[in-house]
């Protein structure tokens, strides 16, 4: 909501102090809009549009940060006749909101003031779901109410770019020198089924499909086209918080589209951004493609599970998948520390409470620390990274606790040792016997683009804590592993095993298979037996 003119009004300050902190606009020119509001009224939002000294993207990062909801700029979306169907004009107009997408459990719901609960509860009855509200900048709200009213729907979509923009705003557009805006890009990106969507200065936008770069038909961007892509996005205390740090991890929604994960970083002293997409819908093990057994181990009551593997390759989405047959199959209190989070999870027969690491927790470490006095019975952590996070997951894990995290490792074996070598070397004994103790499972994968280029498939390596390996875990000898089982045994299956079913199989090819493979006679030896052997 913002600010009237009134004595309620107060509270709507928060966005000009909000915008002058962030050092989107000056003492001054917040002045100058409050002395406009006092004359004719009027939002400040709006007003600070009027006077062209605000972007349309500042003022949707703005309200984002100040209400800490979603935000979207509706001069981006379309909108289908279907989603603005499901709510009269009248309602629209009486509790000023705008149908923007429907879910299979929410409607999301475009608001100028998302905090105004009766609105909220009483549209939740009349669709008898969940709304969802989704913060615009007032102007645009009216501007599509209005449109509405002089063209009602009649099969036809509410495009955002048939909305007059008001005077002194800015399209997004032109912040990035006429090239397709960011919306558009993640647009792009869904509809093409990729993963990623990278975005450096020196080389043109691209999409990451099936594990391919694939260049748009764009020029090569500039460092303040990237640094403009990566304004649109952030809010003011998160461009705060990357101008310290140089890199940034958060989601964020289109509602029209879905939610993404952002990294922004800096690289050659200009801004680069990744951005992936999150899918909503959480699968299981089997639309994975993940062996039925993983779930056994997911549904222990404790003990320590490692899912490992490259970035890109998967891993946080086996974890969501394996929390959510947790979530479906048991009564207990799950606590998630995640930067971001990505899935989020709905209370089944479980409790899910996720944190998300800078705006519920300051970090892992400072998560974990506190996490024994939430009563909880699964712990899942993002990732591993430091030796304080690490060393309270064992020791969690050996307590009656089931811990659940993610490494970067290239192998099951090369997971532990990289565990051990976190802590210091005065500690890494003591590290082993607990490890030993506590570990359940250590799950390696690779996603292997398929034989015919239309997507991916999984390939895992599964190594199980057996009295044999806790021998060579507690002795140092992890490494041995690989050498003594090479051929595969109950409590260690290697990478090259499922590679090579994968390839006798006909989901991947041989010479994908060769790439990944670590010894390359003892694939092909395996790829060429007959079915059954």
């Amino acid at each position: 909501m913002e600010q009237t003119g009134d004595k309620s009004a107060k509270p709507e300050l928060k966005l000009g102090e909000l915008l002058c902190q962030a050092g989107v606009i000056s003492q001054e020119q917040l002045d100058q809009a409050l002395n406009l509001q006092k004359q004719k009224g009027g939002r400040i939002g709006s007003l600070l549009l009027d006077l062209g000294v605000l972007t349309v993207p500042s003022l949707v990062a703005a309200l984002k940060e100040k209400h800490q909801v979603n935000s979207a700029d509706l001069y981006e979306l379309e909108i289908s006749p279907n989603v603005l169907g499901i709510l009269p004009l009248e309602k629209m107009q009486q509790f000023q909101v705008l149908p923007i997408a429907v879910g299979p459990k929410s409607v999301f719901l475009a608001m100028a003031d998302p905090s105004d609960v009766t609105a909220i509860n009483e549209l939740e009855f009349f669709f008898g779901r969940s709304v969802q509200p989704i913060v615009v900048p007032d102007t645009q709200l009216q501007a599509a109410l209005r449109h509405l009213e002089k063209s009602p729907v009649n099969g036809k979509p509410l495009r955002g770019m048939e909305l007059q923009r008001p005077a002194g705003s800015v399209a997004v557009t032109s912040a990035t020198g006429g090239l397709p805006s960011l919306h558009d890009l993640c647009r792009m990106l869904v509809e093409e089924k990729g993963s990623d969507l990278l975005l450096s200065a020196g080389a043109p936008h691209t999409l990451k499909r099936h594990g391919q770069l694939v260049r748009l038909p764009h020029p090569a961007l500039t460092p303040d086209q990237t640094a403009a892509y990566a304004r649109e996005i952030m809010t003011p205390s998160q461009r705060e918080e990357f101008e310290r740090t140089n890199e940034l991890d958060f989601a964020f929604t289109y509602p029209d589209i879905c939610r993404f994960r952002a990294n922004i970083y800096r690289q050659r002293s200009s801004v680069a951004l990744a951005i992936r997409t999150i899918v909503e819908e959480i699968p299981t093990l089997a639309e994975l493609g993940l062996p039925p057994w993983l779930g056994e181990f997911a549904l222990r009551p404790h003990g320590l599970i490692l899912v490992s593997g490259p970035t890109g390759n998967g891993k946080t989405t086996t974890l969501a998948a394996l929390l959510d047959l947790i979530n479906s199959h048991r009564q207990v209190n799950i606590v998630t520390i995640e930067e971001p989070i990505e899935y989020h999870h709905r209370h089944k027969k479980s409790n899910v409470n996720q944190r998300e690491v800078g705006i519920d927790t300051d970090s892992f470490h400072e998560g974990l620390k506190r996490v024994f006095r939430q009563a909880p019975d699964v712990i899942v952590v993002g990732e591993m990274r430091d030796p304080a996070s690490a060393a309270i997951a064992i020791q969690a894990a050996g307590t009656g606790h089931l811990v659940m995290t993610t490494l970067h490792a290239p192998t099951a074996t090369a997971t532990i040792e990289r565990i051990i070598d976190i802590f210091a070397p005065n500690q890494q004994q003591l590290i082993r016997a607990q490890l030993a103790e506590s570990l359940l499972l250590v799950l390696n994968q690779r996603l292997v683009p398929t034989k015919d280029g239309k997507g991916v498939v999984l390939a895992v390596e599964k190594l199980v804590n057996s009295s044999r390996v806790r021998s060579f875990i507690r002795e140092g000898k992890t490494h041995q592993i690989r050498n003594m089982f090479q051929q595969g045994a109950e409590d260690f299956l290697p990478l090259d095993f499922t590679l090579a079913q994968l390839c006798r199989e006909g989901k991947i090819s041989q010479d994908e298979g060769l790439k990944l493979c670590e010894n390359q006679n003892f694939f092909q030896e395996i790829a060429a037996r007959r079915p059954g052997r």
